[in-house]
Protein backbone atom coordinates (compact mmCIF):
# COMPACT_ATOMS: atom_id res chain seq x y z
CA UNK A 1 0.00 0.00 0.00
CA UNK A 2 2.83 2.00 1.02
CA UNK A 3 4.74 1.84 -2.31
CA UNK A 4 1.46 2.64 -4.07
CA UNK A 5 0.87 5.74 -2.65
CA UNK A 6 4.61 6.94 -3.29
CA UNK A 7 3.73 6.15 -6.81
CA UNK A 8 1.12 7.65 -7.62
CA UNK A 9 2.65 10.76 -5.82
CA UNK A 10 5.65 10.29 -7.75
CA UNK A 11 2.83 10.25 -10.72
CA UNK A 12 1.00 13.30 -9.78
CA UNK A 13 4.40 15.58 -9.66
CA UNK A 14 5.16 14.30 -12.86
CA UNK A 15 1.56 15.44 -14.42
CA UNK A 16 1.99 18.59 -12.59
CA UNK A 17 5.09 19.40 -14.32
CA UNK A 18 4.49 18.51 -17.71
CA UNK A 19 0.79 20.69 -17.40
CA UNK A 20 2.94 23.79 -15.86
CA UNK A 21 5.70 23.11 -19.17
CA UNK A 22 2.71 23.34 -21.65
CA UNK A 23 1.09 26.29 -20.15
CA UNK A 24 4.01 28.54 -19.55
CA UNK A 25 5.53 30.24 -16.13
CA UNK A 26 3.10 31.49 -13.54
CA UNK A 27 2.30 35.41 -14.22
CA UNK A 28 1.86 35.24 -17.76
CA UNK A 29 -0.69 34.35 -20.62
CA UNK A 30 -0.73 33.90 -24.46
CA UNK A 31 -2.00 37.68 -24.57
CA UNK A 32 1.49 38.82 -23.09
CA UNK A 33 3.20 37.25 -25.77
CA UNK A 34 0.82 37.91 -28.23
CA UNK A 35 0.83 41.73 -27.39
CA UNK A 36 2.60 44.37 -29.33
CA UNK A 37 5.32 45.59 -26.81
CA UNK A 38 4.39 49.20 -27.83
CA UNK A 39 0.44 48.08 -26.15
CA UNK A 40 0.34 49.66 -22.42
CA UNK A 41 -3.51 48.23 -22.04
CA UNK A 42 -5.46 51.59 -22.18
CA UNK A 43 -7.87 50.08 -19.99
CA UNK A 44 -8.59 47.14 -22.33
CA UNK A 45 -9.35 43.62 -21.29
CA UNK A 46 -6.41 40.88 -22.24
CA UNK A 47 -8.69 38.08 -23.96
CA UNK A 48 -5.62 36.53 -25.49
CA UNK A 49 -5.34 33.80 -22.32
CA UNK A 50 -8.69 32.32 -23.88
CA UNK A 51 -6.93 31.83 -27.72
CA UNK A 52 -4.12 28.81 -28.09
CA UNK A 53 -2.17 30.49 -30.11
CA UNK A 54 -1.56 27.19 -32.16
CA UNK A 55 -5.55 28.05 -32.80
CA UNK A 56 -5.33 27.60 -37.04
CA UNK A 57 -8.35 30.10 -37.29
CA UNK A 58 -5.99 33.32 -36.42
CA UNK A 59 -3.23 32.14 -38.87
CA UNK A 60 -5.93 31.86 -41.34
CA UNK A 61 -7.40 35.40 -40.85
CA UNK A 62 -3.73 36.66 -40.98
CA UNK A 63 -3.56 34.86 -44.26
CA UNK A 64 -7.74 36.60 -45.41
CA UNK A 65 -7.41 39.94 -44.70
CA UNK A 66 -8.14 41.73 -47.49
CA UNK A 67 -6.83 45.09 -46.25
CA UNK A 68 -3.34 46.07 -44.35
CA UNK A 69 -3.45 45.59 -40.54
CA UNK A 70 -2.33 48.11 -38.18
CA UNK A 71 -0.91 45.62 -35.54
CA UNK A 72 0.90 48.18 -32.96
CA UNK A 73 -0.77 48.52 -29.81
CA UNK A 74 -2.78 45.54 -30.86
CA UNK A 75 -3.37 42.16 -29.65
CA UNK A 76 -2.64 39.81 -31.96
CA UNK A 77 -4.29 36.94 -31.71
CA UNK A 78 -7.61 38.86 -31.28
CA UNK A 79 -6.39 40.67 -34.44
CA UNK A 80 -6.12 36.93 -36.35
CA UNK A 81 -9.23 35.54 -35.06
CA UNK A 82 -11.66 38.84 -35.48
CA UNK A 83 -10.58 38.71 -39.22
CA UNK A 84 -11.63 35.15 -39.39
CA UNK A 85 -14.72 35.54 -38.59
CA UNK A 86 -15.59 38.57 -40.25
CA UNK A 87 -14.01 37.16 -43.47
CA UNK A 88 -14.57 33.59 -43.29
CA UNK A 89 -17.94 32.88 -40.97
CA UNK A 90 -20.28 36.13 -40.76
CA UNK A 91 -20.22 37.68 -44.31
CA UNK A 92 -19.72 41.38 -42.88
CA UNK A 93 -18.60 42.37 -46.07
CA UNK A 94 -21.98 41.91 -48.20
CA UNK A 95 -23.75 44.13 -45.88
CA UNK A 96 -20.76 46.58 -45.76
CA UNK A 97 -18.71 46.92 -48.33
CA UNK A 98 -20.17 48.99 -51.52
CA UNK A 99 -19.52 47.08 -53.71
CA UNK A 100 -19.00 43.85 -51.77
CA UNK A 101 -15.67 42.99 -54.96
CA UNK A 102 -13.33 44.81 -56.99
CA UNK A 103 -14.74 45.20 -60.69
CA UNK A 104 -15.61 42.01 -62.48
CA UNK A 105 -14.35 39.57 -59.74
CA UNK A 106 -17.75 39.19 -57.65
CA UNK A 107 -17.99 35.04 -57.90
CA UNK A 108 -21.32 35.20 -58.71
CA UNK A 109 -20.53 35.92 -61.92
CA UNK A 110 -17.57 33.75 -62.42
CA UNK A 111 -15.10 35.90 -60.63
CA UNK A 112 -12.21 34.70 -57.95
CA UNK A 113 -13.58 36.93 -55.49
CA UNK A 114 -11.58 39.88 -54.83
CA UNK A 115 -12.87 42.01 -52.65
CA UNK A 116 -13.84 45.95 -52.95
CA UNK A 117 -10.42 47.34 -50.98
CA UNK A 118 -11.19 51.01 -51.75
CA UNK A 119 -14.63 50.81 -50.07
CA UNK A 120 -13.98 47.70 -47.44
CA UNK A 121 -16.33 47.54 -44.42
CA UNK A 122 -17.37 50.96 -44.99
CA UNK A 123 -21.18 50.64 -45.20
CA UNK A 124 -23.40 52.30 -47.74
CA UNK A 125 -25.37 49.77 -48.77
CA UNK A 126 -28.73 50.44 -48.89
CA UNK A 127 -31.20 47.76 -47.96
CA UNK A 128 -35.06 49.96 -48.97
CA UNK A 129 -34.78 53.03 -46.15
CA UNK A 130 -31.71 51.20 -44.26
CA UNK A 131 -27.99 51.71 -45.12
CA UNK A 132 -25.34 49.81 -43.59
CA UNK A 133 -23.00 51.19 -41.37
CA UNK A 134 -19.56 52.14 -41.74
CA UNK A 135 -17.43 49.63 -39.32
CA UNK A 136 -14.03 51.05 -40.53
CA UNK A 137 -12.10 53.04 -37.72
CA UNK A 138 -13.17 56.62 -37.41
CA UNK A 139 -10.87 59.35 -38.59
CA UNK A 140 -11.13 61.23 -35.31
CA UNK A 141 -11.59 59.10 -32.60
CA UNK A 142 -10.22 55.91 -34.02
CA UNK A 143 -13.17 53.58 -32.88
CA UNK A 144 -14.57 51.05 -35.15
CA UNK A 145 -18.12 52.99 -36.18
CA UNK A 146 -16.94 55.27 -33.66
CA UNK A 147 -18.14 53.00 -30.63
CA UNK A 148 -16.09 51.77 -28.20
CA UNK A 149 -15.75 48.01 -26.99
CA UNK A 150 -18.64 47.94 -24.44
CA UNK A 151 -20.50 49.65 -26.95
CA UNK A 152 -20.22 47.21 -29.86
CA UNK A 153 -20.51 44.35 -27.69
CA UNK A 154 -23.81 46.21 -26.29
CA UNK A 155 -24.81 46.74 -29.89
CA UNK A 156 -24.94 43.20 -30.82
CA UNK A 157 -26.03 41.73 -27.33
CA UNK A 158 -29.27 43.51 -27.50
CA UNK A 159 -29.40 44.92 -31.18
CA UNK A 160 -29.82 47.95 -30.05
CA UNK A 161 -28.42 51.42 -32.85
CA UNK A 162 -25.53 52.93 -30.67
CA UNK A 163 -26.74 56.50 -32.32
CA UNK A 164 -30.06 58.35 -31.43
CA UNK A 165 -32.95 56.97 -30.91
CA UNK A 166 -31.12 53.84 -30.01
CA UNK A 167 -33.42 52.08 -32.26
CA UNK A 168 -33.65 48.14 -33.16
CA UNK A 169 -31.12 47.40 -35.50
CA UNK A 170 -33.72 45.95 -38.44
CA UNK A 171 -31.41 44.43 -41.12
CA UNK A 172 -28.43 43.56 -39.14
CA UNK A 173 -28.26 39.77 -38.09
CA UNK A 174 -27.69 40.63 -34.45
CA UNK A 175 -30.17 37.79 -33.10
CA UNK A 176 -27.87 35.32 -34.52
CA UNK A 177 -24.79 37.30 -33.80
CA UNK A 178 -25.80 37.89 -30.10
CA UNK A 179 -25.09 34.42 -29.11
CA UNK A 180 -21.57 34.57 -30.01
CA UNK A 181 -18.81 34.20 -26.72
CA UNK A 182 -17.35 37.46 -25.18
CA UNK A 183 -13.98 36.23 -27.08
CA UNK A 184 -15.15 36.27 -29.86
CA UNK A 185 -16.94 39.87 -30.22
CA UNK A 186 -13.99 41.12 -28.57
CA UNK A 187 -11.68 39.74 -31.69
CA UNK A 188 -14.21 40.98 -34.18
CA UNK A 189 -13.43 44.51 -32.60
CA UNK A 190 -9.93 44.40 -32.07
CA UNK A 191 -9.73 43.09 -36.37
CA UNK A 192 -12.38 46.54 -37.24
CA UNK A 193 -9.79 48.77 -35.06
CA UNK A 194 -6.69 47.19 -37.47
CA UNK A 195 -8.04 47.83 -40.71
CA UNK A 196 -8.10 51.11 -42.41
CA UNK A 197 -10.63 53.86 -42.62
CA UNK A 198 -12.60 54.04 -45.62
CA UNK A 199 -15.38 56.00 -47.33
CA UNK A 200 -18.70 54.28 -48.41
CA UNK A 201 -19.24 53.56 -51.84
CA UNK A 202 -22.03 54.65 -53.70
CA UNK A 203 -25.24 53.46 -55.92
CA UNK A 204 -25.58 49.83 -54.12
CA UNK A 205 -29.11 48.86 -53.53
CA UNK A 206 -27.74 45.29 -51.95
CA UNK A 207 -25.68 42.68 -50.50
CA UNK A 208 -23.32 41.06 -52.19
CA UNK A 209 -22.93 43.50 -55.24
Amino acid sequence: MKSHRLLFGFCSIIFAGIILAFLGAPGTSWGDHDRDDDDHGHGRKDDGNEIHRADERIQRGFDIAPVRLELKGRNKSLVGLGSYIVNAQSGCNDCHSCPSYAAGHNPASGGDGLLNTDHYLAGGVHFGPFTSANLTPDKKTGLPENSTREQFINTIRTGHDPEPPHNFLQVMPWPVYRHMTDVDLSAIYEYLSAIPHAEPGTACTGGGE
